[in-house]
C-alpha cells in the first residue's frame, strides 16, 4: 500500500464522517440535559462509534431513525 493511498483511506474513512457528525445539526446537542445520567452526550456518542467503527458507525448514524 503507498503512502498516499493510506492517508486517503484515513481521511475517507475515519477523519471525514468525523466531521460530518461533528458539524450535522442532526447529531444531537454537544451536552446532556440536566435529568440525564449518561455521561456523554448524543454526538459524543456518535463520535466515539465512529472513532471505534469508521465507516460502518458513520453508515449507522446515517440510517439511523430519527425521534420525534
Amino acid at each position: 500500500m503507498s503512502v498516499w493511498l493510506a492517508w486517503t483511506v484515513l481521511i475517507l474513512g475515519f477523519l471525514a464522517p468525523m466531521a460530518h457528525v461533528a458539524l450535522s445539526p442532526s447529531a444531537g446537542p454537544w451536552r446532556m440535559p440536566p435529568e440525564a445520567r449518561c455521561p456523554f452526550s448524543p454526538r459524543i456518542g456518535w463520535l466515539v462509534i465512529i472513532l471505534f467503527l469508521g465507516p460502518i458507525g458513520w453508515v449507522m448514524f446515517m440510517t439511523r431513525k430519527r425521534r420525534s
